[in-house]
């Protein structure tokens, strides 16, 4: 049995513009990137957790301590011969939570398995399509008059999408002013990161006046009925996010009637195995998808891309370009082709990892022999 290397990477990447949100503000990217040397290919997976718990309950530290001294002492104890992705997600499943972490390693040993059999993760996950249509989300403005200039540059990029952050005091009239400016045919949705309450509904019901194509996670992740309840009370399509952890989240949702419409983050709900059930699940039961994002570096931008191909994802995902958030990556950069991403071409995700800048981004290395 051939012994695995495992590099577990903290990564420090500055991003081109602060992005702000109703829960956070960034300036950076600090990520965990995974490394898994099979001998026979490198695969690579990045962990979504940040620094502190804003978005999730898992933070970088805390992931990192998971994978070094949980995931990866179970996957070494019951590892005979080559390590699946299959079966380190039926192992991993043991620990309850921590998704965050098992689908950094999940993602870093599925990737390994494709390259060695000189197979793509668009052909694995069962995808079709090689030219992905993206959105652009936007953050919190200073003023309306900086808004409207960032919306309109996104636009001259050729985004097909564009995604408003909004929170209790900036939504109705930034919504109003970006639909006034640009017209109806925008393809125009918003997203709250769960910045409202029940006691909100007649402003979220005035967004209806704006033809939206979704609202994305308006209350607490938990609070699954009170989605279900403003879902059969607007007309604007509810979009579940930070609510949908993994398969049976996203069944109680739906089975709730909480939500018209899915964001999928793989890093989210445990990786890309998970991420297909749940689209195959949606597709059943007629709820559209879309692939969100987490400002991945192209390790993670790569492996959405190949997850975007799918069947049920009918609407622009948050993929975005390399550009829109880093003036360097860690791996080839994705620009936009009128308003469409391309899914890389070669083995597992197609990301081609430059080891220069990657060395040059880390703040901390770890390796561990399995």
């Amino acid at each position: 049995m051939s012994k695995v290397r495992v590099e577990l990477r903290v990564v420090h990447m500055p991003l081109v513009r602060a992005f702000r949100t109703s829960r956070s503000t960034e300036t950076a990217r600090d990520l965990l990137v995974v490394r898994w040397c099979s001998g026979e290919a490198d695969g690579w997976g990045e962990c979504a957790a940040d620094p502190e718990p804003v978005f999730f309950p898992e933070t970088l530290q805390s992931a990192h301590s998971m994978i070094e001294t949980v995931l990866l002492p179970m996957l070494a104890d019951q590892r005979a011969g080559a390590m699946s992705a299959a079966r380190a997600h039926a192992i991993m499943r043991e620990v309850p939570g921590n998704q965050l972490a098992k689908a950094a390693v999940e993602s870093a040993i599925l990737d390994a398995e494709l390259r060695a059999h000189d197979m793509r993760l668009i052909d694995y996950l069962g995808g079709s399509r090689t030219r992905i249509p993206v959105g652009v989300s936007v953050g919190i403005a200073a003023d309306i008059r900086e808004l409207l200039d960032w919306v309109g540059g996104y636009l001259a990029d050729g985004y097909t999408r564009i995604k408003l952050k909004i929170q209790p005091g900036w939504d109705v009239e930034p919504v109003a002013a970006v639909r006034q400016a640009f017209g109806a045919e925008l393809n125009l949705q918003v997203d709250a990161n769960q910045a409202y309450g029940p006691a909100d509904f007649q402003t979220l019901r005035r967004l209806d006046e704006f033809g939206l194509l979704l609202l994305e996670q308006p209350f607490p992740k938990e609070e699954l009925r009170a989605h279900a309840g403003l879902a059969r009370r607007i007309d604007t399509p509810v979009c579940l996010d930070e609510s949908v952890t993994g398969l049976h989240s996203a069944a109680a949702a739906i089975g709730l009637g909480a939500c018209d419409v899915v964001n999928i983050k793989p890093a989210r709900v445990g990786g890309y195995l998970e991420a297909r059930s749940i689209h195959d699940l949606c597709l059943a039961e007629g709820i559209p998808v879309f692939c969100g994002g987490v400002l991945e570096s192209g390790v993670g931008r790569a492996a959405n891309l190949a997850l975007a191909s799918l069947e049920n994802f009918t609407l622009p995902g948050d993929i975005s370009a390399t550009s829109r958030y880093f003036s360097r990556d860690i791996t080839q950069s994705f620009e936009l082709s009128d308003g469409y991403l391309e899914v890389p071409a070669g083995a597992g995700t197609g990301a081609q990892v430059d080891l220069e800048a990657l060395e040059s981004m880390t703040e901390q290395l770890t390796a561990i022999d399995l």
